[in-house]
């Protein structure tokens, strides 16, 4: 895969705060990769390094092969996307998309053409002669968008830009975005805090924490088999069991998890299979959510997890009398996964 960006030993320092922490990665020509994390773990600030509106404390920043960390913003071949919109509200949709090739000085027919033909590439064709107040919140992020594409960068930037939008709007848009990432063919840097959305979006995930990376991987790879805690705990909800617990329960002293959806949850008195893993507790609560049932069981052994069943027949009733019951776990050994302490961890390579 061509290289899109590629970031070496990039660190950023405000006063004593590393914010950036001598981060490495590579990221592909044509790939819609997502840089996941809590606020404060320093992926906004590994954004705008790439953008060029941060300069960095050390490192390089290289876009599609050429050094470009001491470039000014205007003259890097990408384009931001913001949470806020930033439109102007005096201009119609077709003048904001307009705008940047104005600024460029390109011919009035050509500024046209290419407008309508980005107004198109977000399903907003006809909308060009409305202003930003008579849209929704949905087509006021497309019209941001068409504005960025029209330019026609190697590299888009997105900074949380659903981050605005209600949750049934918030989905709608997620799907929408992926498939005009797919039309046009260009590199998508989604900046997120959300977990499910990054998922849902992307081709490879980084991980950020205390700004370095954990881990860089794809959603399936890094749902389904986490190297750290941190990244087990982040992304999705996981069970963590310590070296003491996983030494009674496993047979093996490692720092171990399992998801919560891989657990089966059986009576006490239940008989089951030979090769799984098993370990009794008592029900301490139960979460009833409609679709599924949540469920925290205190182990015999000395931890507490969560156990998430499909509601395939079970009513609220019978969800909630088990509470305080005693209950057997079972799950597949191939479902636990392996975690590298935090201090343990070496720097995750980009590939």
């Amino acid at each position: 895969m061509t290289e899109a960006i590629r970031l070496e030993k990039l660190r950023k320092e405000f006063g004593e705060l590393r914010a950036v922490d001598d981060v490495d990665l590579e990221i592909g020509d044509g790939e819609f990769f997502s840089m996941l994390g809590p606020s404060g773990s320093g992926k906004t600030t590994v954004l705008r390094m790439v953008a060029g509106f941060v300069r960095p404390t050390a490192g390089k920043v290289h876009l599609a092969g050429k050094d470009v960390t001491d470039e000014p913003p205007f003259e890097r071949d990408v384009n931001t996307v913001f949470q806020d919109y930033a439109l102007f509200p005096h201009m119609s949709v077709q003048q904001n998309v307009e705008y940047g090739l104005r600024v460029k000085k390109v011919g009035k027919d050509e500024r046209r053409r290419r407008a309508e033909e980005a107004l198109a590439t977000v399903r907003l064709e006809g909308y060009g002669g409305r202003r930003p107040t008579q849209l929704s919140g949905g087509q006021r992020q497309r019209v941001a968008l068409a504005r960025a594409l029209v330019n026609r960068p190697k590299v888009l930037l997105l900074d949380e830009p659903l981050g605005a939008l209600d949750l049934k709007l918030r989905r709608e848009m997620q799907i929408e975005l992926k498939q005009i990432q797919r039309d046009v063919g260009i590199t998508f840097v989604f900046v997120t805090h959300d977990q499910e959305e990054a998922l849902t979006l992307s081709d490879r995930i980084a991980v950020f924490n205390d700004g370095r990376i954990e881990q860089v991987a794809s959603p399936v790879e890094l749902y389904e088999q986490p190297s750290t805690p941190f990244v087990a705990g982040f992304v999705g909800t996981s069970n963590l069991l310590d070296e003491d617990v996983a030494e009674k329960v496993l047979g093996e002293r490692r720092l171990a998890s399992i998801r919560p959806e891989k657990i089966h949850l059986h009576a006490a008195s239940d008989t089951t299979p030979a090769d799984q893993v098993t370990a009794d507790g008592t029900v301490a609560d139960v979460v009833y959510l409609g679709s599924a049932t949540h469920s925290i069981v205190d182990l015999d052994a000395g931890a507490r997890l969560s156990v998430m069943q499909q509601n395939l027949e079970s009513s609220l009733d019978h969800a909630l009398a088990r509470r305080g019951e005693k209950v057997r776990l079972s799950w597949d050994r191939a479902h636990v996964v392996h975690l590298q302490r935090q201090e343990d961890t070496p720097m995750e390579e980009s590939r």
